[in-house]
């Protein structure tokens, strides 16, 4: 693996191939019996290629290889990685298809290869990994359709490239089994060019609203939220921020939400903190955080949604109590 990558900053440079043992390298992290199970590599400039190498260490949990330089494909062997539960090859510059191979990964969690140059069709092995909660595929320019994936409980999240509105029409599968054991909670995110349909010029998003209300699915653009909190009126604010403004909203439903319209996107690395925000917070699951519900990003908008709750913010309810 060494061999292959251009590592400007002398990182690898104890990475000795004539050693027994690699658990003392940097960025390599072993199990107790001494197996390597972690490579994190991120942010260090490295460029290259990913060696079919990588498949010979069959005890990685987790490859941390984003934000670099890395160029080529996705080897195949990346399948024989059996108890892999984290892969980021996440804001590098990797060419080709999503092997197949990906289908074999039982144990993974979170896979994320978002701003790559990937390209060709998302693979259907991708629903034969019931384990994932996360996949960021955004910023590729991918075609086809999205396999189906199942999940005993979803939270879909699915920012596109498109044109002038935010909706879509892919289609996800609710698991056969009790909803009342542990929950699964499924996150996609996709972006750029996407089945050469979107367009990869104006960033602009999808917004899914995700909810089952006697098995069905419901959805809403941002021209709904719009007339939701009557364009943002002033006299719909719930409370304001350092991060945005939460507007009272309802539906053409009758449903209460609250929408937090987000400031300074266009700032340096907004968008890109947009999406993270997104991802952690819908995956954060507690019974006194409010859950998301969807968001929207447009051109012009950053928009979170949340369910309305009546009783006020923490501060209201703080404010006059002794402390």
């Amino acid at each position: 693996m060494k061999n292959a990558l251009n590592d400007p900053h002398n990182v690898l440079e104890n990475w000795d191939a004539n050693s027994v043992d690699p658990c003392g390298w940097r960025m390599v992290t072993c199990s107790q019996d001494g197996y390597v199970s972690v490579l994190g590599l991120p942010s260090l400039s490295l460029s290259g290629t990913l060696s079919p190498g990588i498949g010979n260490l069959t005890n990685l949990q987790s490859v941390l290889l984003q934000n670099n330089e890395i160029t080529g494909s996705i080897p195949a062997v990346i399948g024989k990685l059996e108890k892999l539960e984290t892969l980021d090859l996440s804001n590098n510059q990797l060419t080709g298809e999503i092997p197949t191979s990906v289908g074999d990964l039982k144990n993974l969690n979170y896979l994320r290869l978002n701003n790559n140059s990937l390209s060709g069709t998302i693979p259907d092995s991708l629903s034969n990994v019931q384990s994932l909660t996360l996949v960021d595929l955004a910023f590729n320019n991918f075609s086809g359709s999205l396999p189906k994936i199942s999940a005993r409980t979803f939270k879909a999240i699915v920012p596109l490239s498109i044109q002038s509105r935010c909706h879509s029409h892919l289609t996800f599968l609710k698991a056969n089994g009790s909803e009342s054991g542990s929950k699964h909670h499924f996150a996609i995110a996709f972006g750029g060019s996407f089945g050469g349909v979107f367009s990869i010029v104006v960033v602009v998003g999808l917004l899914v609203w995700w909810r089952y209300r006697r098995n069905q699915q419901i959805f809403f653009d941002v021209n709904e939220l719009r007339v939701a909190t009557d364009h943002f009126n002033p006299k719909n604010i719930l409370g304001k921020g350092g991060f945005g403004i939460v507007y009272k909203g309802r539906l053409n439903n009758g449903t209460v939400v609250a929408v937090k319209r987000l400031k300074d996107y266009n700032a340096v690395g907004g968008e890109i903190q947009f999406q993270t925000e997104v991802e952690l917070i819908s995956l954060a699951v507690h019974r006194n955080l409010l859950r998301l519900w969807g968001f929207c990003s447009t051109e012009n908008e950053r928009l979170l949604i949340y369910p309305y709750m009546s009783n006020g913010s923490v501060a209201s309810r703080l404010k006059g109590m002794d402390i």
